[in-house]
């Protein structure tokens, strides 16, 4: 952690043209904005913008989670079926770990606004005390996945030897078995 108890928090933005330039990233700020609402704990973005190439990917992922100790990284874009998106594959090279229930929950709460959720291929893993959660670009469907998932997150960060996470308990009520 940083100075002040700050929690880094890995956000990866994973798109071509953003990272060229041709258009605003708004996946990445829409994860921020979330993160706003659903967190009590301090915490600073360690945000990373790159290309839907699986080695940039990983290397992002591998970094936030090796040399800045980010508990948490949530990357957006790069989960569909399309050739270039393999937001997946990273992710599954760059974990130890897959938690699978993390992508069904997601896909289960965006196939009530969307049918084509079941297009997704999101995946969770852990990546020694990093749990990385992909997330997809849009940030309504952004939102509707945090809030799907974010109940568990904190207590899979505990699991996993990271710090406390508190959530907001008016937004998400965080998880966590009674002692």
């Amino acid at each position: 952690m940083s100075a002040g108890g700050a929690v880094p928090i890995g956000i990866v933005t994973v798109s071509d043209r953003a990272s060229a330039g041709v258009y605003e990233d708004r996946g990445g700020p829409g994860i921020e904005a979330a993160l706003r609402d659903i967190l009590a704990s301090a915490w600073r973005p360690e945000r990373r913008l790159v290309p839907d190439e699986r080695a940039r990917i990983e290397a992002a992922i591998a970094e936030l989670a090796d040399a800045f100790g980010c508990p948490l990284i949530l990357t957006t874009g790069g989960t569909g079926p399309a050739p270039r998106d393999v937001t997946p594959e990273a992710t599954e090279a760059a974990c130890a770990r897959l938690l699978p229930g993390f992508g069904e929950a997601m896909r289960t709460a965006s196939l009530r606004d969307v049918p084509t959720a079941i297009l997704s291929r999101q995946v969770a893993g852990v990546r020694g005390k990093s749990l990385v959660v992909n997330l997809p670009g849009k940030p309504s469907a952004i939102r509707t996945c945090l809030d799907a998932v974010f109940p568990a997150i904190p207590y899979c960060v505990d699991l996993i030897g990271g710090p406390r996470l508190e959530t907001d308990p008016a937004v998400c009520v965080a998880f966590r078995p009674k002692a």
